[in-house]
Parts: structure tokens; sequence; C-alpha cells
């Protein structure tokens, strides 16, 4: 008896999983030759790996998929117009990836109407490969994943990140690294959020927040996270929008006191900011 054909999910997967191993080849073969640019200012980078792993994603998403519409980091949204949208970080974590600090990963999330149903992360440097599909769970190399069951902030590691204007706003975010700093048992900045969620999802960490953040960064992350029986949503609990640029993910015994304590700093974060562009 011949096999049944596979489901679209099954495709869309399998296709994911092998865009995810094609970019991760090619960030282990470019890292002897790093080459780097800028892009907006001096914190934000782009290497050869960021574009020829985002040229190798794109050509195997859009062969077996080639009405679906995709947003990527470095060439920006296609102008397809499709329900299904693919949302692709080649290389999140690339400061980590031009200085050989081995926290980076290919990231790539499908979307059909506005609803993120696929997350596959990549790190190929760790051989780790973290995937969830909406209501199937999250696995890590194909064993399932549950996030921590840390029940407060006093016994919890958390992780978070510094947008690119971080000089600019240093006052402001370093706000909320003290006061987390000053309740935890430790706060994590290790340079891929992508990563950072799912750590969270696999109970590494317990928690994780940051600003700044963009669809590609945290789409595939999220979804893992949440199918891991964790929580994601925007700083003040509200549900996640992937253009808000601000995410809080827990374990969901911790989002009450993340919250919490977000929102006490916000308004002595403001008050720092704002000294500090007074500053002579």
């Amino acid at each position: 008896m011949s096999a049944k054909p596979a489901t679209m999910s099954n495709k869309l997967e399998q296709v994911a999983l092998r865009a995810a191993r094609a970019a991760g080849r090619i960030h282990l073969r470019r890292l002897s030759r790093i080459s780097v640019t800028r892009k907006t200012n001096a914190l934000d980078l782009v290497t050869e790996a960021d574009r020829e792993s985002e040229q190798a994603v794109i050509r195997t998403l859009s062969r077996a998929f080639p009405a679906h519409a995709i947003l990527a980091e470095e060439s920006g949204a296609n102008a397809r117009l499709s329900e299904h949208r693919w949302i692709i970080d080649p290389l999140d974590g690339t400061t980590n990836f031009a200085h050989g600090f081995p926290q980076f990963c290919v990231s790539i999330a499908y979307e059909r109407r506005g609803r993120v149903e696929l997350g596959v992360v990549f790190d190929a440097l760790k051989r780790e490969l973290f995937v969830a599909a909406r209501g199937r769970g999250a696995r890590l190399n194909a064993r399932p994943i549950r996030v921590s069951r840390t029940p407060t902030l006093e016994l919890a590691l958390l992780a978070t990140g510094f947008p690119y204007d971080r000089r600019e706003r240093h006052n402001f975010y370093f706000t909320f690294w003290e006061a987390f700093m000053m309740r935890t048992q430790g706060v994590r900045r290790a340079g891929s959020a992508a990563l950072d969620l799912c750590y969270v999802a696999c109970g590494r960490i317990d928690a994780f927040w940051e600003f700044g953040l963009r669809p590609w960064d945290v789409a595939a992350g999220a979804l893992i996270v949440a199918e891991a029986g964790g929580r994601v949503t925007r700083l003040d609990g509200a549900a996640l929008d992937l253009e808000a640029r601000q995410l809080l993910a827990s374990n969901g015994k911790l989002h009450r006191a993340m919250r919490a304590t977000i929102a006490k700093a916000w308004p002595e974060a403001d008050r720092r900011q704002a000294e500090g562009r007074a500053a002579p």
C-alpha cells in the first residue's frame, strides 16, 4: 500500500525545516570568514551570512509555496498578497556571529490570516532545533519541551536585550534591568531574542522581556513559548502584537509579577530618560 500524501501542515513543517537547515549550513561555513558592514548605525550590523542565508531560506520556501508572501529582515516584504506569510530572520544574533560568540540562529515562522501557525528556530552551532506547530506542542530535537515551574521572581533567572538605540536611551533600559536584578537570581543578556524565547520554552530561563523587537525577531519564538505552556504578551499584558516592538514572555507563573515590576519601574525609566536628554 502506498503511503498517504503529507498533509499541508506536515509539508509546511518539512519545508521550513529544510530552509532552516540550509541557513544553518551557511552560518557554519561563514563563521571562518566573516565580512561585516553596518546598516542604520554602528551597532546595527549585517554580514554576508545574513544575506546568503536569507536568500537560501527564501529560495527554499518560494520553490515549495510560490504564492506565499514573505517578510524577511534583510530584504523586507515581497509584493505578493496572500493569506499565507513567512516571517524570516536569517541570522538572529548577528553581532554575536560577527564576533564568533556562540549564540545565534535562524528563525522562521509561518503565519496564516494574521496568526502564526508554525515556528522553527535552529541553532546550527549547538545543533539545537526548536519547533512548534499551533495546537501540537513544542519540541527540541524532536523531544517535547515545557516551560519551568519557577513560582516567584526571587527564584527566577531572566533574560533581556537592548535595542539598537541603547546608547541614546540607556537610562530608560537600565531602569528595568536594575528593577529585575534586585528581585531575581540573575538577568542574562545573550544577544538573540529568538533563542531567549526558546530558552523560556525549554525552562533554561524563566522569563524574558525586551523593547525594540521586530516581527522576525519573535514570531517563531513566541509560538514556541506558548506551545510549551508559557505565556507571551505585550509588556502591559495586552495580547501580543508582532508590530508592537515589545514583548514579555514567561512560564506563566511569573507573568503577573513581571508585569507589576515593569509597571512600577516605567515612570522612573521615563524620568531618567528625560533627565538624560536634559543633561549638558
